[in-house]
């Protein structure tokens, strides 16, 4: 037995399962619970101590937040008594909905003593939060306002912006962008399309004239409206073999559009799951519908507890929360009588043939047509005692599989009698080892979609021919028939999203994990630092066809840097620093200088860092000959210092004896008399220790594409650069960092500097928590919802890395952080500030 199974089965006979089912976990979801031997004696005794066992079982919801409370309380330790059993009656209340309200609310009591201020906790947990559209359109007008926003090109920025309001924390993701686009359209007018060169406008004429209001109208349209999700049919609309079965699904939706994000839990999410998920979720809110996230857990070989948790973790990353999470082997039941049901009809047969010889009647490798099976005719009450003996464990794998008795005559491959069950002896991570039999991809997935009442079954084009099979199964079991609609998938040029190639880059080394910051993994982006609203904002940009999205990296990298354009805090920044003294200063003086942290966005605030005798400015903006054409330092020239009182002028320097480089420049402050306004001005940072400043940075990791061409091919490990990766060593920030970075983490290190509010979340839903040795990934949450992103001025946009090690941090909240020994900053470069960079960053 594998140690997972193992770990499973040991975890099947806790007597603490018992006591989670009894307040309303599934087993599967209790034994999840039980894994982790802290978290497990912290549920025992809340729920012995509030007696939640001997009242009326919560709801599957609140048990899971009782689950995620025990997982908070175990990462925490600071939590009272009296702090718990507040957050515990909140739950049971039903004022806590939310994992994320139940994660505020821990933190919450950890900082107030008791009798808790209940309208206080409320307003900071997002209890009874509530919201008109009304009220949201003049908080969002508002701030467009007072940020002095320009127009549609900073969309972007205002969606992630406006989330930082205190008054919309608990706002919905999708409320809040469709608000913002609304105020745009008034405040602006419609989105312009891009202009047509000067040749087609010649030509189109007055025409073009006549036509613009229509365009206008159109261009008002969400993606939602138009193209070819405005095409499908409305709820209801989907033609079924017979009438009734349209009237009970209609009763069960109540009209309303249903959808679900189905992914397969053997691997982690990457950029092109972003499109579907952004489909899926957005297209049912969109039309105020209901959208599940469903785990096609069909298959138990290649199924990981790490890919469940991270599944969720990154739907809800992006902004999407599952109405319903449920997972295919919820319906193994069901689906095996439809089976036997199947036979039963003459609609499906037992073969043992091999893979080989089912190949070969297909005409896989021949090109033949396809030929029928010598079982295809077996009686059906033999066909029904094999399918029993596959059920029993009689057959080994391979050695008897259930197949659909289709049409071979038909021209679509998906209809040359497809498997619907085979033998896998492996255990089932929620059955265990209740079944010696699986269901496919091709006989689950229509009926499970039938099962939850899907309207609208939405998938990417490569499942086109399938759509035939997935009526046929439906039709042939007379259930409700969904509708499948295949729209365009997501390419990004210059990077893979193959499981298995992906797989083979960690594997020989090429990268550091699924969350290296050159993949396209969602995990990774969110590593390198790239905000999810940009990932979405990018994908909406896109529209929706049946037509493959290939888009160059370029762009996508320009919808993040659009999006952190408006967001994100600017910090003084070298990358190379280069001593600077300034000879009419003397030693000691200080001049403290308060400076913004965004030029045009007042919100974000303001910081104080010192200016003194010593400072440091990045080498590149030096060189020892000047010239007409070079407006930054050089000897007997003066330069401007972003944010510093006065301008200095280079009177002299000093060079290593060795190596003849420049090492330290000699200026002066042009603190007298008149100076010219200087043509350039550089970033810069100071020498002042009582204040921290500067702060070092350990490590600056540039990420460059992994592979040299755009189109890596079937040789993919001989096309990675193997200087896809730039490391820094020696960079320097203002301390205006650390405020960031207090106000960014301390909450989330609190908690552990490696195990953040990952479980948690996944603990609502899956009721799982890593156990004390999971790997270090896990602390990838610090680079997620509460990681830092700022903007070097002048350099480009940075994140924190879950690699650096800053128990200053840990400190309470009213300390300044003061580095300690052992800590280790390491800075990602989210994206440059321009395509072109052309500096070193």
């Amino acid at each position: 037995m594998s140690k997972v199974s193992k770990d499973k089965v040991d975890a099947a006979q806790d007597p603490v399962v018992p006591l989670l089912k009894s307040i309303g976990l599934s087993e599967a979801k209790a034994i999840e619970a039980a894994k982790s031997p802290k978290i497990a004696a912290e549920l025992k005794d809340i729920i012995e101590t509030y007696n939640l066992h001997t009242k009326e079982k919560l709801d599957d919801k609140q048990a899971g937040l009782v689950v995620a409370l025990g997982g908070a309380i175990v990462k925490s330790g600071k939590i009272s008594e009296d702090g718990r059993a507040y957050v515990v009656g909140k739950i049971v209340g039903g004022q806590l909905k939310t994992v994320d309200q139940v994660t505020a609310a821990v933190k919450y009591v950890e900082g107030h003593p008791t009798p808790i201020d209940d309208a206080d906790f409320d307003k900071n947990c997002g209890v009874g939060f509530s919201i008109t559209a009304a009220e949201l359109y003049e908080q969002i007008a508002k701030y467009t306002t007072d940020a002095a926003i320009a127009g549609w090109a900073n969309l972007g920025q205002v969606i992630s912006g406006v989330k930082n309001i205190p008054e919309l924390r608990w706002a919905n993701t999708l409320d809040v962008k469709n608000t913002v686009e609304k105020v745009f359209n008034d405040k602006f007018g419609v989105k312009e399309a891009a202009k047509p060169k000067a040749k087609e406008l010649k030509k189109a004429g007055p025409a073009k004239t006549e036509a613009s209001a229509d365009d206008g109208a159109a261009s008002r349209k969400s993606v939602f409206d138009e193209g070819f999700l405005g095409a499908l049919h409305k709820p209801g609309g989907n033609p079924q073999i017979r009438p009734e079965l349209r009237e009970q699904h209609l009763a069960f939706t109540g009209g309303k559009v249903f959808t679900r994000f189905p992914p397969e839990p053997n691997g982690y999410l990457h950029i092109g799951h972003s499109k579907a998920i952004f489909v899926d979720f957005g297209y049912a809110a969109h039309h105020d519908g209901k959208c599940y996230l469903r785990y096609d857990d069909t298959n138990p070989e290649k199924e990981e507890a790490q890919y469940f948790e991270s599944i969720l973790e990154m739907v809800r990353w992006l902004g999407f929360e599952p109405w319903k999470i449920t997972y295919s082997s919820d319906y193994f039941q069901r689906l095996y009588e439809l089976a036997v049901e199947l036979i039963k009809r003459d609609k499906a047969y037992v073969c043992h043939c091999t893979q080989e010889e089912i190949k070969a009647a297909r005409g896989e490798k021949s090109g033949a047509l396809p030929k029928a099976c010598e079982h295809r005719t077996r009686p059906i009450s033999e066909s029904l005692a094999e399918f029993q003996k596959m059920k029993d464990g009689s057959y080994r794998p391979k050695e008897a599989n259930l197949r659909m008795k289709m049409n071979l005559e038909d021209g679509n491959p998906q209809m040359w009698d497809l498997t619907a069950y085979r033998v896998l002896e492996t255990p089932h991570h929620r059955t265990h080892d209740k079944w010696k039999i699986y269901p496919t991809y091709d006989y689950t997935h229509c009926l499970v979609d039938s099962f939850e009442n899907i309207s609208h079954s939405l998938c990417t084009t490569e499942f086109v021919l399938s759509r035939q099979s997935y009526e046929w199964l439906c039709d042939a079991l007379e259930v409700y028939k969904p509708r499948q609609s295949e729209f365009g998938r997501l390419n990004l040029e210059g990077t893979i999203m193959s499981k298995r190639k992906i797989l083979a880059l960690v594997q020989k080394g090429y990268v550091s994990g699924w969350d290296d910051p050159r993949l396209y993994t969602l995990i990774a982006l969110r590593r390198r630092g790239v905000p999810p609203g940009a990932i979405t904002s990018f994908v909406s940009t896109l529209g929706v066809s049946t037509s493959t999205s290939s888009i160059e990296l370029a762009r996508f990298e320009q919808t993040v840097r659009h999006y952190l354009e408006g967001t994100a805090p600017r910090l003084l920044m070298v990358l190379r620093p280069l001593k600077v003294t300034i000879e009419n200063l003397p030693e000691g003086d200080v001049l403290m200088v308060e400076k913004p942290l965004h030029p045009k966005v007042a919100a974000l605030g303001t910081t104080t860092i010192p200016f003194t005798r010593t400072i440091y400015i990045d080498a590149d903006d030096f060189r020892l000959e000047d010239s007409k054409d070079y407006f930054r330092l050089a000897p007997g020239k003066t330069v401007g210092l972003f944010q510093a009182p006065h301008p200095i002028t280079c009177t002299s320097y000093k060079t290593d004896p060795t190596s003849g480089e420049v090492v330290e420049l000699i200026c002066r402050l042009e603190n007298s008399g008149e100076v010219k306004k200087p043509k350039a001005f550089i970033q810069w940072v100071a020498e002042h220790a009582p204040s921290g400043s500067p702060v070092r940075v350990d490590e600056i990791r540039i990420f460059h594409q992994l592979f040299k061409s755009d189109q890596p091919s079937s040789d993919f490990l001989d096309d990675v650069d193997p200087n896809s990766l730039e490391v820094i060593k020696g960079a320097m920030v203002e301390t205006g960092f650390w405020p960031l970075a207090k106000r960014a983490l301390v909450d989330a290190r609190r908690e552990g500097k490696e195990r953040t509010e990952k479980a948690l979340k996944d603990s609502a839903q899956a009721a799982a928590s890593p156990d004390d040795d999971t790997p270090r990934a896990t602390s990838e949450q610090l680079v997620g919802n509460e990681c830092i992103r700022f903007q070097g001025l002048r350099v480009a946009y940075f994140t924190v890395d879950k690699d650096s090690r800053l128990a200053c941090l840990d400190e309470a909240a009213e300390v300044e952080p003061v580095r300690k020994q052992g800590d280790y900053l390491v800075l990602n470069r989210i994206v440059s500030l321009k395509e072109d960079s052309g500096k070193a960053a």
